[in-house]
């Protein structure tokens, strides 16, 4: 039970909120307990194959392995970008997500490597990018190969959006967490949370009287 109390609070909002307390400590406990399973995983499977993806670099185009995206780390995290070819604009879910990822990858690269795939041509990736002011994220095109459809972002054609951590040790790369939320069934409201834990968005809507209410990002406003 809290002993905190703020400014002209009632009996009831302290009772309710001690009650909520137990709850948000109960939550935090699990949180920690799935994440404990999920550090514990064995080993996933080999890399299907060391994809060839192409960036836009100083100068040009480059294609650039699979292999070579850990750079100094060994652990490496993959998120599939909903904005292919046959796409008018990109996902804008997927472009809120990355809004806040952009601003957080210099801390996050302190400890494991990061990259943003799409399967569209890399120079309409970067457009978009710099539209948005990206300016730390590692983007990269999977127009020319198939890791979308191999690892889950991407279902019958349909671009999905999906996040993968793959991890390198004794000169081999394996798979080892997907953010397989995606494809179990959305609770109400529509929502899959399959990547909520990295969205800072829902996270502070959540903690409002009206919650999330619905809302869905878009490009702009």
């Amino acid at each position: 039970m809290s002993n905190l109390k703020f400014p002209n609070e009632s009996v009831e909002y302290r009772a309710a909120r001690n009650a909520l307390l137990v709850a948000e400590t109960n939550l935090r406990g699990q949180i920690e307990e799935v994440a404990r399973l999920r550090r514990e995983l064995p080993a996933g499977g080999i890399l299907q194959e060391d994809y060839q993806f192409q960036e836009l670099v100083e100068g040009g185009e480059r294609n650039v392995s699979f292999s070579d995206l850990f750079d100094q780390h060994d652990t490496l995290f993959v998120y599939s970008f909903m904005y292919s070819d046959d796409m008018k604009s990109a996902c804008s879910l997927c472009t809120a997500l990355l809004d806040a990822l952009d601003a957080q990858v210099s801390h996050i690269e302190q400890n494991i490597s990061v990259a943003v795939v799409a399967k569209s041509p890399v120079q309409r990736i970067d457009q978009h990018a710099q539209q948005r002011v990206w300016k730390h994220l590692r983007l990269l095109s999977s127009d020319s190969n198939s890791y979308n459809t191999d690892y889950f972002g991407e279902t019958d054609g349909r671009q999905m959006t999906f996040g993968n951590i793959f991890v390198r040790k004794n000169g081999e790369v394996r798979h080892f967490w997907g953010s397989e939320l995606a494809y179990e069934p959305a609770i109400e409201g529509g929502h899959m949370r399959h990547l909520d834990m990295i969205w800072p968005l829902w996270g502070v809507l959540d903690l409002t009287p009206d919650g999330r209410r619905g809302f869905m990002p878009k490009l702009d406003y």
